[in-house]
């Protein structure tokens, strides 16, 4: 596990881009020197408005779309095309414009799903899913991810696990979640096992409303109050931040990025 490298953005805007340009260059990079790469996708707001970024981005089409595995680190439990899913989100900032292989997009089922309305089925597929897409090269039942995306939540959540729920102690690489504080209440969740087993962990945040979470995380506040505590890659694990989101770290930690 890597230790947090913290970079500042002046502003939401500028954060977005800077992320979408970062991760031109790291699948490229990976594609350059592999062939393939992978990414897991978060929603949110600023998750979304980097793959908006990306999709403007003038080296858009230097990554190989069709070489790309697209997976996500978590669902709200709802039908496909629903607006509130990451998937469509997701599809709508930026998938439906680039020439990726259908087969190698892998969203996270809904209630419309082989399994029905039935998350824990639902979540074992999925965790199915990604061990049958490990390789030798892998540690563990989840591919060791090229760049893995999350968010922070005002509580401190990340992907959808929330502060003393039970997926933050739940070993299995993905679940379902009940009763989530923030809707829907039914949802689908990578655990701290599957995000860091990713190469790289990113963790994007912006706005004023996150610092006080964004600080304790990187405080190195349990996990189980704060579950964005507890995710780190293996190679890497940059916090990304527009300057509210980081308003409340102490300055030794933070390193501010190039405009």
């Amino acid at each position: 596990m890597s230790a947090p490298a913290v970079l500042v953005h002046r502003d939401a805007a500028l954060l977005a881009r800077a992320v979408a340009a970062r991760l031109v260059t790291r699948l490229v990079d990976v594609q350059s020197a592999r062939g393939t790469a992978s990414v897991v996708l978060t929603g949110g707001g600023i998750g979304i408005d980097v793959l908006r970024a990306l999709d403007s981005a003038p080296a858009r089409d230097a990554v190989m779309w069709d070489r790309l595995d697209v997976w996500w680190g978590d669902e709200r439990f709802l039908p496909s095309g629903h607006p509130e899913r990451n998937e469509t989100q997701a599809r709508e900032a930026l998938l439906d414009s680039v020439p990726v292989d259908p087969a190698r997009v892998r969203p996270m089922p809904g209630p419309d799903g082989p399994d029905g309305p039935d998350p824990e089925a639902a979540a074992e597929r999925y965790a199915a899913w990604l061990a049958a897409a490990t390789t030798h090269e892998d540690h563990g039942p989840v591919p060791s991810f090229d760049v893995l995306l999350l968010g922070v939540g005002p509580d401190g959540h990340t992907a959808s696990m929330f502060p003393g729920q039970p997926a933050v102690y739940d070993d299995r690489p993905v679940v379902a979640v009940h009763g989530s504080p923030k809707p829907p209440p039914t949802r689908l969740t990578l655990t701290f096992g599957a995000i860091n087993a990713a190469r790289e962990v990113w963790v994007v945040v912006a706005g004023a409303d996150k610092a006080s979470a964004v600080a304790m995380a990187l405080s190195r506040t349990g996990r189980v109050q704060v579950p964005a505590a507890g995710v780190s890659g293996r190679q890497r694990t940059l916090w990304l931040l527009d300057s509210a989101a980081a308003s409340k770290i102490p300055g030794g930690l933070t390193r501010l990025a190039s405009p």
